[in-house]
């Protein structure tokens, strides 16, 4: 197969546009109109996506982690993103830091200090006693499986397909693009219009559920702060005025205001666990480190299998599969973002990349925050777990860092980095479905980009109202289903794709059409520290 490029048309693509428009805006016009239909008819559906398929997320997401690692050391690894003399567009450090900045985010602020302490009370598929030592090893264990290698080989599967094609076909960085060996001149008709509408939807219920645990957790820390109270009333408040901030952001222009806040929120981020370190049980977070670390490597084959057969099926669905769901559904957004700083690395380095420099840091940031957490439930003085089990989720953390000292000040610290990250991430989520429905431009119109933020904000109310975090999961794990079906034949294209590159049946792209797709540096650095899970 010779490699071609053509010029596609530009601008807005009404196949792919109007009919994601016409989901997202009838799920939240169904929301505004019908909020306890909607809840039957999605709990009911949901209910039928994990009896009947859910072991179909345990599987494909073990195998996509599998998938990335034998790309990565078979003799597709040495295959570089680009021309075959084409050096990386940014150095490492910088390549590094903008990974690490895409491993930061609202979910890890949520789920730090919770999701240790949950596991805690309740351990996974009854593996321990309740709050025992043996409940504390699981649920760091657990906490690293479902937030470190596997969740970002779903993020490497997508940015990778997503990079060769682009960068060695001379395609557009778009999600129907990459199955072009599959499907051929067909990624231009009815099937890869299918392909990125999915991948739009998908995207908008990812942004939405983020946007949803955002808005729960400030509202939680301003109750502490100050009783403001914890009802929805509030929650949506702030959800519309963060939308506000991050529509505003995405289509004035201000992209290096917000790449200096996200900077910001990384030193801040790092100065908040560094205080938890020092301040709290340090040899006890070392000594967790450790002992997890190693509980986390001779478990992973069993973790990554485990199914509903023999094991807790309920638990399995608000956890597990809620967060491959997740995971999947900002696989487009996240996709993109690694694609777009990817250049001129080869397969090896991208996966290598990808894989071990977010899971780094996901693994401090559990053992700092789930360590201090879990060591107060053990030793004193406690108190996070009735918070959790009385309050949610989102108060775990406000419950810790009240444990220290200046609880005041490293509360609203916290609070300040949940309202960036959550205007950074959104308004790079919106930029991306804005590509999508406008065939792949680097440029969406502003007026496309803040009618997908809109939505993603008026999508999160709705999912607030629907039930909380079971609404959010549940939307998460709809959105998902059918894009895992996407990413299973985009790893086949992929492979289909590296078969004829190895083969000499295509052929690089050649330089002046290289040049012609550069993306522009400044787009591709406004967007980079946005991105977050």
């Amino acid at each position: 197969m010779t490699n071609q490029t053509t010029t596609e048309p530009r601008g807005l693509d009404p196949a792919v546009f109007w009919p994601a428009l016409a989901i997202g805006g009838g799920f939240v016009l169904w929301g505004a109109l019908a909020p306890e239909s909607l809840t039957v008819a999605a709990r009911w559906t949901l209910a039928g996506i994990i009896r009947s398929f859910g072991w179909g997320f345990v599987v494909s997401t073990a195998f996509f982690l599998v998938f990335a690692v034998f790309l990565a050391f078979s003799r597709f690894g040495d295959i570089k993103l680009g021309r075959e003399d084409e050096a990386p567009e940014f150095s490492t450090p910088s390549w590094v830091c903008m990974m690490f900045s895409v491993g930061m985010g609202i979910g890890l602020m949520f789920w730090g200090a919770a999701e240790p302490i949950s596991h805690f009370g309740a351990p996974p598929h009854a593996l321990a006693e309740p709050k025992t030592k043996a409940a504390a090893l699981v649920a760091m264990q657990y906490s690293y499986f479902h937030w470190a290698l596997h969740p970002w080989a779903i993020y490497a599967v997508v940015g990778l397909a997503l990079a060769y094609f682009s960068y060695r076909r001379g395609l557009p960085m778009l999600i129907s693009r990459a199955f072009q060996p599959l499907l051929g001149s067909a990624i231009h008709g009815p099937a890869g219009k299918a392909i990125d509408v999915l991948a739009i939807v998908a995207t908008l219920f990812g942004t939405a559920t983020s946007l949803g645990l955002g808005a729960q957790q400030i509202n939680s820390g301003l109750n502490i702060l100050w009783g403001t109270g914890e009802t929805n009333g509030i929650s949506l408040a702030i959800i519309a005025t963060l939308t506000v901030a991050f529509i505003l952001s995405a289509i004035s222009g201000v992209g290096k205001g917000v790449q200096f806040l996200s900077n910001m929120n990384m030193v801040l981020a790092v100065a908040l666990l560094a205080f938890l370190a020092v301040c709290g049980p340090t040899v006890f977070v070392f000594n967790t480190f450790i002992e997890s670390i190693g509980e986390y490597i001779s478990n992973i084959v069993t973790m990554s299998f485990r199914t509903a057969a023999f094991s807790d099926g309920s638990w399995l669905s608000s956890w597990t599969i809620f967060y491959w769901a997740w995971w999947v559904s900002w696989a487009p957004f996240v996709g993109v973002f690694i694609a777009r700083i990817s250049r001129g690395r080869s397969i090896r380095e991208f996966v290598v990349g990808v894989l071990l420099i977010p899971s780094a840091v996901t693994f401090v940031w559990f053992t700092i925050m789930g360590g201090a957490a879990l060591h107060s439930e053990l030793f004193g003085p406690g108190g996070l777990l009735d918070a959790v089990n009385a309050k949610g989720e989102a108060a775990s953390l406000f419950v810790l860092l009240a444990q220290f000292p200046w609880p005041a000040l490293t509360s609203a610290v916290a609070m300040f980095l949940v309202a960036v990250f959550f205007v950074s991430g959104a308004d790079a989520a919106s930029v991306v479905m804005g590509m999508l429905s406008s065939r792949g431009a680097l440029e969406p119109r502003p007026a496309i980009v803040a009618l997908w933020g809109a939505l993603a904000g008026a999508s999160a109310c709705v999912l607030l109202v629907m039930g909380g975090l079971k609404g959010l999961q549940t939307a998460s794990i709809l959105a998902a289903a059918p894009f895992l079906l996407v990413m299973v034949g985009l790893c086949v294209s992929l492979w289909r794709g590296l078969m004829d590159d190895v083969t000499g049946k295509s052929t690089p792209l050649a330089e002046a059409r290289f040049a012609e797709l550069r993306p522009a540096e400044a787009r591709t650095a406004a967007i980079a520290p946005a991105a977050d899970a």
